[in-house]
């Protein structure tokens, strides 16, 4: 998947992932465990993932940079949020899965930021008062392995406010199995065939991209892949 800039501005045309063509992803998937040949986070290594950022952040006030699913299902309370943008950053579906939207049947993708390009997204603001178990749920739910733990970092975001230091989840390069890049055709395969027991990546697709559109902000990649997301669900029976 290439390099893309976000900007704000006005979405062009109504989406053609559409509720109906996504409806047509949905089936009932069983639970399979973990995902393959990858070691759940225990309780430890997810505390000591939750003190290294603690101390990482000096005691600060803890941002997130959501570009993806965080924009729209943040999981824990928001204390403040803002307009972000990330230079040097891209979001790309180039995540491989096969647990949660997919099945190893039938593989699919989740979002991650690359390097390259900007984003442009929010910045979440951790409440004080249970910043530590609100950064214990973040954790555990975007980083599920201990394979991945480098998945986890900081960067510098634009805000109308000034720079912000936000911690965000990116494609590691150490993990190139599972986060190299993907053409859009290839991607939009993957994500229009893969359904786990946490819905369809068809589905993530479009609620991701229905909020970009509705915060007025244009990902030229993002767009283009539910055009072509869309045309093959049309052309399912």
């Amino acid at each position: 998947m290439r390099k893309t800039s976000t900007a704000r501005t006005q979405v062009p045309v109504a989406m053609q992932l559409t509720p109906d063509l996504v409806a047509k992803t949905f089936k009932l998937v069983e639970d399979d465990g973990p995902e393959p040949n990858w070691t759940p986070i225990s309780p430890q290594q997810l505390d000591e993932l939750v003190n290294r950022v603690e101390q990482e952040a000096c005691d600060e006030e803890i941002w997130v940079f959501a570009y993806g699913s965080l924009m729209w299902n943040s999981g824990f309370e928001v204390a403040a949020s803002d307009d972000a943008v990330a230079y040097g950053w891209h979001r790309a579906f180039s995540l491989r899965i096969e647990r949660l939207r997919a099945t190893s049947d039938a593989p699919g993708l989740m979002l991650a930021l690359r390097p390259g390009g900007s984003c442009s997204g929010l910045v979440l603001k951790l409440s004080c008062e249970t910043k530590e178990q609100d950064l214990r749920t973040l954790l555990a739910r975007e980083i599920r392995y201990s394979e991945v733990c480098d998945m986890v970092r900081w960067i510098s975001v634009k805000t109308p406010k000034g720079t912000r230091r936000a911690l965000t989840f990116w494609a590691s390069t150490k993990r190139s199995r599972i986060t190299e890049k993907i053409p859009l055709d290839d991607a939009a395969v993957l994500i229009a065939q893969a359904c786990g027991p946490a819905g369809s990546c068809a589905e993530y697709l479009h609620r991701t991209v229905l909020d970009l559109a509705d915060r007025n902000i244009f990902d030229r990649n993002l767009w283009q892949l539910q055009q072509m997301v869309a045309a093959r669900l049309r052309a399912l029976p």
